[in-house]
């Protein structure tokens, strides 16, 4: 394994910026190792290898004509984007059969920032169909294996950038979570995610564009292979673009002025529905006692309002909502789901199970109106309830998925264990999720960090110091 291909995206910057190596040498680098690991992967889907090498070559040609403190952050460092998230030029499907010829016409918000950053995409990767699903994997462009082990989902929706970010053939990469959609590829992979607080990061561009409420819902954020990556990424592509009209402006702290030593860590085993497995409990006990030995208040917590995740999820996406997941998956046309499924058995639908399910699914709130609407009231009391308990100095642990990365299709019985991710979307929260090495059948282990908003400088602090503690990524044996 090249060793640029194991650094983080500021390291490589930096050594570009002094022109200890250059900017086609890294590219390259990453793009041998996409070559090597992609076939067994399918995490890049729609590459602009030619184009990468040439913006590479005019950044070496750039760093030689300007003073290096003028530079960008992420000068001359390749990237990958989420196939929906709109990279001129590219596909931008979102795993929708239907739209398989399209391409996007223009860079959406943040790919544009992340660009302006210096960063140069390879490509763009895999999605679960219209990114509502933990399995990436659609009629377009098929199933997107893990690095530690093809023969387990690598999540989603963001699982391509997961997958190839954790194979080591990108320092980061784009995503968006509305359920957990960065944190459970992130996870998944062995490699650092984050959401961000609701409204931090504009979403436009993404394809399709949530509505109302699910502005804030949905969040845009990286993955990265090492942790120091989190906030400079978070910086670039942050802030309010006219366009995204549940982004607000909000300040970004500096992990270095968290004291670990003040915060209180409520360490939250499990939901009280659906069992974490004992492997993950005790690293996350590991991490609880290790925050409390740098000084920090630890509190082991229930929290009843967990109990009732899938509800309040769903409950508050659907008042959210206006176009019908069943609408999106017709792309504009009426599409009858109990009808579609009877196609999908037959093997004549160009949908997959999962998608067709939550297009069945979406009616229930509908159909329970008063209990839809004492979930929407228990979302909103239960972020008030968190926001008062936290307070600026508090975090939250909580496991990511109840066990490590399953078998493909194993997702599915039961189908709501995402409930353990998507809880914080609702609430608004912003949570990273940190790699904690790996199982004893070599998987990664992980945990999610959660704060009140605005504290995404909290989180990724904890991050930094559990990569510290705990190593971080760890390159899978079978590509290095």
């Amino acid at each position: 394994m090249d060793p640029l291909t194991q650094l983080s995206a500021t390291r490589l910057a930096a050594l570009i910026r002094r022109r200890e190596v250059t900017s086609r040498e890294v590219v390259e680098a990453h793009i041998g190792h996409i070559a090597r690991c992609n076939p067994t992967l399918n995490a890049v889907v729609h590459d602009r290898f030619a184009l990468a090498r040439s913006e590479a070559d005019q950044a070496d040609a750039e760093v030689k004509t300007r003073d290096p403190e003028t530079l960008p952050p992420f000068f001359g460092v390749p990237c990958t984007i989420k196939e929906c998230l709109g990279l001129a030029g590219m596909r931008q499907t979102s795993g929708l059969y239907s739209r398989r010829d399209r391409v996007a016409e223009k860079d959406g918000t943040a790919v544009f920032r992340l660009r302006a950053a210096g960063a140069i995409p390879l490509g763009v990767t895999n999605v679960s169909e219209l990114m509502m699903w933990m399995e990436t994997f659609n009629k377009v462009y098929g199933r997107t294996n893990n690095p530690y082990d093809p023969r387990r989902t690598v999540g989603g929706s963001s699982g391509g950038e997961g997958a190839i970010i954790g194979a080591g053939g990108s320092p980061m990469g784009l995503g968006a979570d509305i359920g957990g959609s960065i944190r459970m590829p992130a996870f998944f992979s062995g490699v650092f995610g984050h959401k961000p607080s609701g409204g931090l990061v504009p979403g436009t561009g993404h394809q399709p564009m949530p509505e109302n409420d699910a502005l804030r819902y949905n969040s845009t954020g990286p993955l990265c292979r090492r942790a120091e990556d989190l906030l400079p990424f978070l910086r670039a592509v942050a802030g309010p673009d006219g366009e995204d009209r549940g982004c607000r402006e909000m300040a970004i702290g500096d992990p270095e002025t968290v004291k670990l030593d003040e915060l209180t860590v409520y360490d939250v085993e499990d939901n009280g529905v659906v069992r974490v497995s004992s492997e993950l409990k005790a690293r996350q006990r590991e991490v609880a006692a290790h925050l409390g030995s740098l000084g920090a208040r630890v509190e082991r917590l229930t929290i009843d309002g967990f109990r009732r995740s899938l509800e309040i999820w769903s409950a508050m996406m659907d008042a959210a909502a206006e176009t019908r997941f069943s609408e999106l998956l017709g792309d504009g046309r009426p599409l009858h789901p109990g009808r579609e499924l009877l196609r999908f058995f037959g093997g004549r639908s160009s949908h997959t199970l999962p998608a067709l399910g939550l297009a069945l699914f979406e009616r229930l709130p509908a159909l329970m109106p008063e209990r839809a609407r004492r979930s929407v009231a228990l979302g909103r009391a239960l972020k008030l309830e968190l926001e008062a308990r936290l307070g600026p100095r508090g975090v939250i642990l909580y496991p990511p998925y109840p066990e490590t990365a399953p078998r493909h299709y194993r997702a599915l019985v039961p189908p709501f264990n995402w409930q353990y991710t998507a809880i914080f979307n609702v609430l608004e929260f912003p949570v990273t999720a940190a790699p904690l090495g790996l199982s004893a059948r070599g998987l990664p282990l992980g945990v999610q960090i959660a704060s009140v908003p605005g504290n995404d400088h909290v989180t990724i602090a904890v991050a930094l110091e559990l990569e510290r503690r705990f190593g971080g990524w760890v390159p899978p044996e079978r590509w290095s």
